[in-house]
């Protein structure tokens, strides 16, 4: 049976440099319905495959993908390790996608934690996790913030008070506006202030809390009691 590429959709991103994409999945069949999909796209271009973790970094050192859409769960070495190794070993690691058969699997929050920028179902529409892979290149906006917050506040709250998190008030409001999945454009007018301001604030947030993307600084929002469920919509 032939495959054919979907057509790009009409709201497709503008034309611009293509967003590099390394695929790493252990099943060939779904490896090559992602590279389709994805190279349907203008913006996408799919420039390497891996069929496990353990090909993940040398793969990346070797390509220099902009995202790596990552299995969670792969034989030999799985997403999570694969993604906290490309972390620790590279000073601009790519952004890191999961792809994942189940949304409340706690191996997807593992991967969250271990420094993956976002995740989207396998079961997604094309044009969904295509999206996705661009959203999270650009990397100003949280993906998916209502699963982020539904992974995030299924699991045991820690026993005891926590410290409060050593932000300003400005930063405790753009960390606020990051849970909600705001880009910095909608951040900075929400606030009233100018672009670099906010990209300032969420640079600092991300130092201040030792997070190494928004989906992990959110993480720590919602763990620490900053942001409560029910009060940050």
């Amino acid at each position: 049976m032939s495959v054919h590429p979907p057509p790009a959709s009409p709201g497709d991103p503008p034309p611009a440099s293509p967003v590099t994409v390394l695929i790493a999945d252990d099943e060939e069949l779904t490896r090559t319905g992602l590279r389709t999909l994805l190279s349907a796209r203008p913006y996408l271009d799919v420039v390497g495959e891996a069929a496990d973790g353990t090909e993940v970094l040398p793969l990346v050192t070797r390509l220099r993908p902009d995202v790596v859409l990552m299995d969670v769960r792969m034989p030999g070495m799985d997403g999570i390790e694969a993604t906290r190794r490309l972390r620790a070993a590279l000073d601009d690691p790519p952004k890191v996608v999961v792809i994942t058969t189940f949304e409340s699997d706690d191996h997807v929050y593992d991967a969250l934690r271990a420094g993956a920028d976002g995740f989207v179902l396998k079961r997604a529409p094309a044009d969904r996790i295509a999206r996705a892979v661009h959203l999270v290149a650009t990397g100003d906006s949280l993906l998916f913030p209502d699963a982020v917050r539904r992974l995030v506040t299924a699991r045991p709250s820690p026993p005891g008070p926590l410290p409060p998190l050593p932000l300003t008030g400005r930063e405790t409001e753009t960390l606020r506006l990051m849970a909600k999945g705001l880009s910095n454009p909608a951040i900075a007018d929400r606030l009233t202030v100018s672009l670099e301001t906010v990209k300032t604030h969420v640079s600092n947030v991300l130092m201040k809390l030792g997070a190494r993307n928004r989906t992990q600084a959110v993480i720590v929002a919602y763990e620490s009691g900053l942001v409560v469920p029910g009060n940050d919509t």
